[in-house]
């Protein structure tokens, strides 16, 4: 038997009890609760702007940097490939919201940034956003808000240091 499966065979022996359990309702709970919100955004972004959650995401990070970033800036912290960008890229330029620059520093290379209409669109995407967000999550109070930061920040941490291990 292999050094891994030997070592799977000894983690089903001491499978956790059903009291240790919770851990795992709980991941799943902040998955199904991640679900939910994104699914409530997602129909409002089509429904009011006739939008995708990919366009305001890659607007998104347009707007947070003005002076443009690279192709594969963007893909990189949109964590998905160049060709959807590209893909993105090409549909707003063509309607107006980005447009695409030469990179100074790479001929090769081009910027993409947001025109004035994109800047325009996105701000009054973002302040709707902003509010659904504030509507969805008022079903908790401001303390209890805090209390859930707390401890999602708690257990970001030490996931971050079991991942280094």
């Amino acid at each position: 038997m292999s050094g891994g499966a030997t070592k799977a065979a000894a983690s089903v022996a001491e499978w956790p009890s059903v009291e240790d359990h919770a851990a795992l309702r709980l991941w799943l709970n902040l998955l199904g609760t991640s679900q939910a919100v994104k699914s409530v955004i997602r129909y409002r972004l089509h429904d009011e702007f006739d939008t995708s959650l990919a366009r305001f995401d890659f607007l998104a990070q347009l707007h947070r940097s003005p002076e443009g970033l690279r192709m594969q800036e963007i893909s990189a912290r949109l964590m998905v490939t160049g060709g959807n960008v590209t893909g993105l890229t090409d549909s707003l330029e063509q309607e107006g919201l980005v447009r695409r620059l030469a990179d100074p520093d790479d001929r090769r290379a081009f910027r993409v940034s947001l025109t004035a209409a994109g800047r325009k669109l996105f701000t009054a995407m973002a302040k709707a956003h902003e509010e659904w967000i504030i509507a969805i999550f008022g079903a908790v109070s401001k303390r209890e808000m805090q209390q859930i930061q707390e401890l999602l920040s708690k257990i970001k941490q030490h996931a971050q240091r079991e991942d280094r291990r």
